[in-house]
């Protein structure tokens, strides 16, 4: 519905004056928001702008202190989230909620499980997955297998079938193409699309700024907590100005300079992959890292880009190959192995893989270096606390602070946790400073898979400076992206894959994005997956 339409309406949801504050945080100061029926509404905001508390708002996850929620003409303040969505608001959330243990059908019907006389239909339940499934355009994912099975991309879908499954008015997508391919984003849209014309409101939150201009309609900016701008036009409203409502800054990119060498750096590889090999993932892949390097693997989901990450790092063993470290050969499949040696992985997946989210910050800066914190057995919390805290103000923190949960940080602070956690060296005695720390870490070789996944513009160029300064201080760096503009304007070198193999190779002065694309547009989406 076009947005001339729905103007005219009165809107399906209406916020005023939305305060939540948290212990030391204001979180929501007065926000405002006007949804109406059949309209995607795109919701912007750096990360800590206030975006997840207000869908945790909207989800019946947080009760505000203040202000005022219409919904379909009615003031409402939800008390839990299944009073959300029995009211017909669905959440999807960044971080997919599915069970791995339960299958497809199980997870799109969690919690309203098809039932009579006491036993589940599962037979009903898996017809019923399977017409969702359909509707999403992804008949071809299967029912009954386990969700864990799964690639990513495939569980994003299942977690939007698991929000259509319910009879939603409003659906909140947050970051929904964040694992999706360029096909897929295309294939998302269209059933957007489809939602939309049959008078379902979508809340779509990105940071991707040209996504809004294909498929919203209205655009919401929060900065701060506040509401910096409301219902602006998607399609005419111009980058320059979206971005300066959420940062103060005019372009979405910022890169830090690359380090000006006549030559790639000297001396043997770092890190040397040859042949590397695993059924139905990649193969015979072989690439080169060299100490101050940045290399980036360009290649659309389900390509063997993180698969190849996770196996140099040792979680998953490779079937045939090699993964040398300063000449020495690691043990396939041993991570305890590869940290010794100096890898360290950022992995895509940050809550789920790499953050304990209930511990505090400290802690989970301190994770890969935990038995150095120690003695007789008990941990040192305040000798912890002493070092992290020096990584924590080294990469410009924000809150500060280290005791606090780590939950409770942005994305952009989250993934700065997870990249502290390998600058620590345990032989750096505390009080010495970052500096000192960072020149004598034991990490000389960082996997970043996805480094700016679901960050906000003004995050990702501090993690940007990060990165560049560590290969400047001579560490290697080997990261994936999905976003072909962040590989071309981070790494020195680019390897291209698509169908599990390395396609072309060169440095990143001689590509640009309109051929990384054409090399990369292939693929299905469960082609990563075994039957």
């Amino acid at each position: 519905m076009s947005t001339s339409e729905t103007m005219s309406e009165a809107p399906i949801l209406s916020l005023t004056g939305i305060v939540k504050t948290f212990p030391g945080v204001r979180a929501l100061d007065g926000v405002e928001l006007e949804v109406l029926a059949g309209e995607v509404h795109c919701l912007l905001g750096q990360n800590g702008a206030g975006k997840s508390t207000l869908i945790k708002v909207l989800a019946g996850v947080h009760r505000p202190d203040a202000g005022s929620m219409v919904w379909r003409g009615e003031e409402v303040s939800f008390n839990s989230p299944l009073a959300a969505t029995k009211a017909g608001i669905s959440t999807i959330y960044q971080e997919l909620d599915l069970v791995d243990e339960l299958t497809v059908a199980e997870n799109i019907f969690l919690g309203h499980e098809q039932a009579a006389g006491g036993f589940i239909r599962r037979g009903q339940m898996r017809a019923g997955a399977k017409a969702v499934l359909d509707r999403l355009g992804h008949g071809d994912i299967p029912a009954t297998r386990k969700v864990g099975k799964l690639p990513a991309a495939a569980k994003q879908i299942v977690s939007m079938g698991r929000a259509l499954s319910h009879d939603a008015q409003l659906l909140v997508m947050d970051e929904p193409s964040a694992v999706l391919a360029h096909d897929e984003v295309a294939n998302l849209f269209r059933v957007i699309r489809d939602l939309t014309s049959r008078g379902i409101a979508v809340i779509y939150i990105t940071h991707r700024l040209e996504e809004i201009r294909e498929i919203g309609d209205r655009v919401t900016v929060l900065k701060d907590g506040r509401t910096s701008a409301v219902n602006l036009p998607a399609r005419s409203t111009g980058t320059d100005q979206l971005v300066s409502r959420m940062t103060g800054r005019t372009i979405e990119y910022i890169f830090p300079a690359r380090t000006e060498r006549a030559e790639a750096p000297a001396g043997p590889p770092l890190l040397e992959v040859v042949d590397l090999s695993r059924a139905g993932e990649f193969v015979d892949v072989s690439l080169t890292v060299r100490a101050g390097e940045i290399v980036g693997i360009a290649g659309l989901v389900g390509s063997g880009r993180s698969e190849l990450l996770e196996t140099i790092y040792g979680a998953r063993p490779a079937q045939s190959g090699e993964v040398r470290l300063d000449g020495r050969r690691l043990p396939p499949g041993r991570v305890p192995a590869a940290v010794r040696s100096g890898l360290g992985l950022a992995p895509e997946e940050r809550k789920s893989q790499a953050l304990i989210l209930e511990d505090p910050i400290y802690r989970n800066i301190t994770l890969a270096t935990f038995a150095h914190h120690a003695r007789g057995g008990i941990t040192r919390a305040s000798l912890e606390q002493t070092v992290a805290a020096e990584i924590a103000d080294d990469l410009a923190l924000q809150p500060r602070g280290v005791r606090r949960p780590v939950k409770t940080l942005s994305g952009g602070n989250q993934q700065k946790v997870v990249l502290g956690r390998w600058l620590l060296d345990p032989a750096v005695e505390p009080g010495s400073g970052a500096a000192r720390r960072r020149a004598s870490r034991g990490t000389r070789l960082l996997l970043l898979d996805e480094p700016t996944r679901g960050v906000d513009v003004g995050a990702r160029a501090d993690l940007y400076r990060v990165i560049r300064r560590l290969a400047d201080e001579g560490m290697g760096v080997l990261m994936v992206s999905s976003e072909v503009p962040e590989v071309l304007g981070l790494a020195d070198r680019v390897l291209v894959m698509r169908e599990g193999r390395v396609l072309r190779e060169a440095p990143a002065a001689e590509l640009d994005e309109e051929t990384v694309l054409d090399l990369v547009m292939a693929g299905s989406l469960l082609e990563v997956d075994s039957p």
